[in-house]
Protein backbone atom coordinates (compact mmCIF):
# COMPACT_ATOMS: atom_id res chain seq x y z
CA UNK A 1 0.00 0.00 0.00
CA UNK A 2 1.57 3.26 -1.15
CA UNK A 3 1.15 6.24 1.12
CA UNK A 4 1.65 9.79 -0.14
CA UNK A 5 2.21 12.80 2.06
CA UNK A 6 2.15 16.32 0.62
CA UNK A 7 3.67 19.41 2.16
CA UNK A 8 4.61 22.95 1.22
CA UNK A 9 1.24 24.60 0.78
CA UNK A 10 0.39 27.95 2.27
CA UNK A 11 -0.77 31.52 1.73
CA UNK A 12 1.18 33.68 -0.71
CA UNK A 13 0.62 36.83 -2.72
CA UNK A 14 0.17 36.90 -6.46
CA UNK A 15 3.49 36.70 -8.27
CA UNK A 16 5.21 34.73 -5.53
CA UNK A 17 6.40 31.12 -5.60
CA UNK A 18 5.82 27.92 -3.68
CA UNK A 19 7.31 24.45 -3.89
CA UNK A 20 5.13 21.50 -3.03
CA UNK A 21 6.61 18.17 -2.00
CA UNK A 22 5.11 14.71 -2.00
CA UNK A 23 6.91 11.82 -0.34
CA UNK A 24 5.93 8.24 -1.04
CA UNK A 25 6.31 5.24 1.23
CA UNK A 26 5.42 1.59 0.81
CA UNK A 27 6.18 1.56 -2.88
CA UNK A 28 7.04 -1.88 -4.23
CA UNK A 29 7.45 -1.17 -7.93
CA UNK A 30 9.92 0.98 -9.81
CA UNK A 31 7.82 1.84 -12.88
CA UNK A 32 5.63 4.47 -11.33
CA UNK A 33 4.07 7.71 -12.44
CA UNK A 34 3.39 10.54 -10.03
CA UNK A 35 1.06 13.41 -10.73
CA UNK A 36 -0.17 16.64 -9.25
CA UNK A 37 -3.84 17.56 -9.42
CA UNK A 38 -5.69 20.48 -7.92
CA UNK A 39 -9.23 21.20 -6.85
CA UNK A 40 -10.21 24.87 -6.82
CA UNK A 41 -13.11 25.89 -4.55
CA UNK A 42 -16.38 24.75 -6.05
CA UNK A 43 -14.75 23.22 -9.10
CA UNK A 44 -13.76 19.79 -10.31
CA UNK A 45 -10.34 18.32 -9.77
CA UNK A 46 -8.01 19.10 -12.64
CA UNK A 47 -4.71 17.74 -13.81
CA UNK A 48 -1.58 19.82 -13.36
CA UNK A 49 1.51 17.79 -14.16
CA UNK A 50 2.90 14.27 -14.07
CA UNK A 51 6.30 12.63 -14.17
CA UNK A 52 7.42 9.09 -14.93
CA UNK A 53 9.97 7.18 -12.92
CA UNK A 54 12.32 7.64 -15.88
CA UNK A 55 11.85 11.41 -15.86
CA UNK A 56 9.41 12.02 -18.72
CA UNK A 57 6.89 14.74 -17.93
CA UNK A 58 3.42 15.86 -18.96
CA UNK A 59 1.84 19.24 -18.22
CA UNK A 60 -1.60 20.76 -18.40
CA UNK A 61 -0.44 23.45 -20.75
CA UNK A 62 -3.59 25.50 -20.48
CA UNK A 63 -3.29 26.22 -16.81
CA UNK A 64 0.35 25.87 -15.80
CA UNK A 65 2.40 26.38 -18.94
CA UNK A 66 5.72 27.99 -18.24
CA UNK A 67 4.96 28.55 -14.57
CA UNK A 68 4.96 25.12 -12.93
CA UNK A 69 7.72 22.53 -13.03
CA UNK A 70 7.48 18.97 -11.81
CA UNK A 71 10.57 17.06 -10.76
CA UNK A 72 11.51 14.07 -8.67
CA UNK A 73 14.23 12.82 -6.38
CA UNK A 74 14.28 9.05 -6.66
CA UNK A 75 16.58 8.60 -3.71
CA UNK A 76 14.13 10.44 -1.48
CA UNK A 77 10.98 8.98 -3.08
CA UNK A 78 9.80 12.54 -3.44
CA UNK A 79 8.20 14.50 -6.24
CA UNK A 80 8.12 18.28 -6.31
CA UNK A 81 5.95 20.91 -7.93
CA UNK A 82 7.69 24.24 -8.26
CA UNK A 83 5.07 26.91 -8.78
CA UNK A 84 6.18 30.35 -9.93
CA UNK A 85 4.28 33.52 -10.79
CA UNK A 86 1.30 32.32 -8.81
CA UNK A 87 -2.11 33.77 -9.60
CA UNK A 88 -5.28 33.97 -7.49
CA UNK A 89 -6.84 31.38 -9.82
CA UNK A 90 -4.17 28.91 -8.69
CA UNK A 91 -5.89 28.80 -5.30
CA UNK A 92 -6.86 25.19 -4.68
CA UNK A 93 -6.21 22.06 -2.70
CA UNK A 94 -3.28 20.35 -4.40
CA UNK A 95 -3.14 16.57 -4.44
CA UNK A 96 -0.30 14.22 -5.19
CA UNK A 97 -1.22 10.95 -6.87
CA UNK A 98 0.54 7.82 -8.07
CA UNK A 99 -0.12 5.10 -10.58
CA UNK A 100 1.98 1.95 -10.52
CA UNK A 101 1.76 1.07 -14.20
CA UNK A 102 1.33 2.78 -17.54
CA UNK A 103 2.41 6.19 -18.74
CA UNK A 104 1.76 9.73 -17.63
CA UNK A 105 -1.94 10.54 -17.73
CA UNK A 106 -4.20 13.54 -17.26
CA UNK A 107 -7.05 11.40 -15.96
CA UNK A 108 -7.55 11.22 -12.22
CA UNK A 109 -9.05 7.74 -12.40
CA UNK A 110 -5.77 6.39 -13.78
CA UNK A 111 -4.08 7.09 -10.46
CA UNK A 112 -4.59 4.57 -7.68
CA UNK A 113 -3.03 6.27 -4.69
CA UNK A 114 -3.71 9.79 -3.42
CA UNK A 115 -2.36 12.04 -0.73
CA UNK A 116 -4.49 14.02 1.69
CA UNK A 117 -3.97 17.31 -0.14
CA UNK A 118 -2.33 20.59 0.77
CA UNK A 119 -4.00 24.00 0.57
CA UNK A 120 -2.52 26.70 -1.62
CA UNK A 121 -4.06 30.15 -1.35
CA UNK A 122 -2.92 33.02 -3.56
CA UNK A 123 -4.10 36.49 -2.61
CA UNK A 124 -4.37 39.34 -5.11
Amino acid sequence: QVQLVESGGGLVQAGESLRLSCTASGRTCSNYVMGWFREPPGKEREFGAAIRWSGGTLYNLDSVKGRFTISRDGAKNTVYLQMNSLKPEDTAVYYCAERTWGDTSTRAYDYRYWGQGTQVTVSS
